[in-house]
């Protein structure tokens, strides 16, 4: 109080300008886009086998495989891809940031400063008495507080914020996607291990054939022919060995990636090689459309909008009188005895404003307003993307499932045919032409029963994928050995921490 008696403006000032801070915000309060057409969108209902299961967990979906290779290389994943690691570092750089933009709730200049000058005075013309020689020596300190009133700094806030939440939805979606591309991977592997053990498994079946008809060419028993068919059709099936071979040792190499090692063997597939599960337990009824807006993916799209909007408000913020508080402080120091010493205090309230900046400042405010649109826009393709994933994958498992159903038949179909022409042929009933034929049917049934099966067991791993489900809010996006090396780097204070509940800062 003692204060305001001796400077009744400055306080007068402070107390006029603390009431109008916070007042108000200019610029688009935002609203979450909306999209209608959900409130009565669904895929196809998924029938299977038969067979219904409750909705398994979408944090693990993977475990419905109940495949602990698959469980460990997943883990293995979480800890080494850096992809993942990466997301989690630009959660800790967006929290850095948004701490830089806290600070304009502070005054913006606080600043200290000091200085010593050497001085030489000379009274008149000639040397004398007047004359001297002194230092002089000054300390201060200014301060400066740009008041928020427009919500220039509010917005910056509200927009930093958004981008941190960003972040954190950025890195669930990059887990999101790594789960799913490990599964879908590690099934391609065995997808490609059971379709060579068929081409094996046939290309030694179709050898004893190629041996039979070259003996009995040979004794002059039968003719040219059946030979070099048989012969054209074993090397056209042992072609095939080394192209499974390759994709095999590609899609290792694509696994060893997501894994975050380098390219080199893989012990653990030795364990369940060739092993397909048929997706019969893992069933979904359907996809209710308020999943979609869950995905990560869509959560981050949001948060882009409501961060773009407060920019908004940021560049409308510009095209207003900045009012600010300024203060200084002064003392000077003379070792002149002949001059006093000085103590200078100055405070009152600044304005600052450019009218006329030829629409700089306006066009500014619309391109961000243009920006907002299109990442409005974006959202919403986000979302219909979103369900066509999620209807393409319910599709695409539904129809695999059908055809691996059928393709199954086919199979045990042909082998019983391959059995049949088989005998005829040795009883001398059917032709050699027969049993090529049933050997080529069954060759091409079993491959294409795999693959059925394998496009059944993508398709599922798809839908979780399209679900948004495989992240997990409990982990912690950096690990324990990088938080250490970076704060031995630098101080990083608590903002590698994991905040509390609701804390963002």
């Amino acid at each position: 109080m003692r204060h305001c008696i001796k400077w009744p403006f400055a306080c007068n000032a402070v107390s006029l300008l603390a009431l109008l801070a916070g007042c108000t915000q200019v610029g688009p309060d935002f609203k979450a886009p909306q999209d209608p057409w959900l409130a009565d969108w669904n895929t196809p209902v998924l029938e299977q086998a038969g067979q219904r299961a409750a909705t398994p967990d979408l944090q693990q979906w993977w475990t419905v495989f109940a495949d602990p290779t698959l469980d460990a290389l997943i883990a293995e994943a979480d800890a080494h891809n850096t992809n993942l690691r990466v997301a989690g570092l630009r959660i800790a750089e967006a929290r850095a940031q948004l701490s830089i933009v806290q600070t304009g709730r502070y005054p913006q200049l606080q600043q200290m400063r000091a200085q010593s000058l050497y001085l030489k005075q000379d009274q008149s013309g000639a040397p004398s008495a007047r004359d001297s020689v002194f230092w002089q020596s000054s300390v201060g300190f200014d301060i400066g507080w740009e008041i928020d009133f427009w919500g220039r700094f509010s917005r910056a806030i509200e927009s930093a914020d958004a981008a941190y939440f960003a972040s954190q939805a950025n890195y669930a979606d990059v887990m999101v996607l790594l789960r799913a591309q490990v599964a879908d991977t590690y099934f391609a592997v065995r997808t490609t291990e059971a379709r060579l053990a068929i081409a094996e498994e046939n290309a030694k079946r179709q050898a004893r054939s190629l041996e039979i008809t070259e003996r009995l060419f040979r004794h002059g028993e039968n003719d040219e022919l059946d030979w070099q068919q048989a012969r054209t059709q074993y090397l056209a099936t042992q072609a095939t060995i080394p192209e499974f071979e390759n994709q095999l040792n590609a899609l290792r190499n694509v696994l060893s990636s997501l894994l975050g090692r380098p390219p080199g063997p893989f012990p653990e597939l030795q364990a369940r090689h060739g092993q397909l599960p048929m997706p019969d337990r893992a069933l979904l009824q359907d996809v209710p459309a308020n999943l979609l807006l869950r995905r990560p993916d869509v959560r981050a799209a949001e948060q882009a909008v409501a961060a773009q909007s407060a920019l908004v408000g940021v560049a409308e913020a510009d095209l207003y009188p900045q009012l600010s508080l300024l203060g200084s402080i002064g003392w000077s120091f003379l070792s002149a005895n002949n001059l006093p010493d000085s103590f200078d205090i100055a405070a009152g309230p600044s304005m600052i404003w450019n009218p006329f900046d030829y629409g700089r400042r306006k066009n500014a405010v619309r391109v961000e307003d243009a920006r907002l649109q299109q990442l409005i826009e974006l959202y919403h393709q986000g979302v219909r993307e979103a369900a066509r994933e999620a209807d393409d994958a319910a599709s695409g498992l539904v129809r695999s499932l059908q055809s691996a159903t059928i393709r199954q038949d086919a199979s045990e179909a042909a082998q019983r045919s391959l059995n049949l022409a088989s005998s005829q042929y040795r009883e001398g009933f059917a032709d050699f032409q027969r049993v090529l034929d049933a050997q080529q049917l069954l060759l091409q049934q079993q491959d294409g029963y795999l693959v059925s099966r394998g496009n059944a067991v993508s398709g599922l791993v798809n839908l979780y994928k399209a679900l948004g489900g495989g992240w997990d809010t409990k982990r912690a996006p950096i690990d324990r050995e990088t938080r250490q090396q970076m704060q031995q780097r630098t101080d990083w204070g608590d903002l590698l921490d994991e905040p509390e509940q609701g804390e963002t800062q």
